[in-house]
């Protein structure tokens, strides 16, 4: 059980280090752990990718069996009274909604699970995505164009707008359209440049950025004008969409995806995301 607990926490956590402060091991008693594994499967389980180990096909596989047989085994021993290792669940949503549909949905989880550990991770939604697929997150709220349809479950559609620091000029009438932006890929850059030049308005790069709060920044700064949705907007900035006489822009679909091997309390808590969404986010 040791073995596979270590197992789950280093692919979670993408290092069999920090997974062995996490779990008050050395490290030199999780490599032996994993290399008996190995002998046991008679296959090797992890190959080493730079400073790290990364799962093979069949130590994603072992994984999965893994996380549910840790959980089961913690809901056991709580069934019975024993003490276990505290649980760990993992929640992802996109920086825009770190100001109000997370705090309420930790709020509301903790009710229930006050013993239970929750980490919480800000991606792009390729990055979201993909950990819900390889099983390092319970549940996600992710972006999606309005009409990806299919995965995940539709929690509402939301407005892109153009955006704008209040004291910004109008420098887009006789020049290129300045823009501000998330680093590529991103749904909202692909939209506003899409939405560009399906009117033929010319326009260039004027910031990229990793972080919302970048976005932000630069838009105080005056540099330019951004896409995002209506949702988590700061005070001083405001909707340029009329003002600048810009193309209207397509809508986004929020989406909330589940990993198919959650445990209990991670449903639990991808409920509680689901619900503090909607009431937060989708238009009344």
């Amino acid at each position: 059980m040791d073995a596979l607990r270590a197992v789950v926490a280093g692919i979670e956590l993408r290092s069999f280090a920090r997974a062995a402060v996490e779990l008050g091991r050395s490290q030199s008693a999780i490599s032996m752990q994993l290399k008996k594994l190995e002998q046991q499967a008679g296959t090797q389980l992890f190959v080493r990718k730079g400073r790290g180990l990364v799962p093979t096909e069949a130590g994603e596989a072992l994984a999965a069996y893994a996380r549910r047989i840790v959980a089961l085994n913690d809901e056991a021993a709580r069934a019975l009274g024993a003490a276990v290792t505290s649980e760990t669940v993992r929640l992802g949503l996109p920086q825009d909604f770190f100001d109000d549909v997370m705090p309420a949905t930790l709020s509301a989880f903790a009710h229930d699970h006050p013993q239970v550990h929750v980490e919480v991770r800000a991606g792009p939604n390729h990055t979201l995505g993909e950990e819900i697929q390889a099983g390092r997150l319970d549940g996600a709220i992710v972006f999606f164009p309005e009409v990806a349809g299919g995965e995940g479950e539709r929690l509402c559609k939301l407005p892109m707008q153009w955006l704008m620091h209040k004291a910004f000029g109008d420098q887009t009438a006789h020049d290129r359209v300045p823009l501000v932006m998330f680093d590529h890929p991103c749904l909202f850059r692909q939209a506003t440049l899409a939405t560009l030049d399906r009117v033929d308005r010319r326009w260039r790069v004027a910031v990229t950025t990793p972080s919302l709060p970048g976005i932000w920044g630069a838009l105080r700064s005056k540099l330019g004008i951004a896409v995002r949705t209506g949702h988590g907007v700061p005070d001083d900035i405001v909707c340029a969409d009329d003002e600048l006489d810009l193309p209207r822009l397509p809508a986004i679909e929020l989406r909330l995806l589940r990993s198919q091997n959650a445990t209990p309390a991670a449903n639990d808590l991808c409920e509680a995301l689901r619900r503090e969404t909607i009431g937060l986010v989708a238009p009344s």
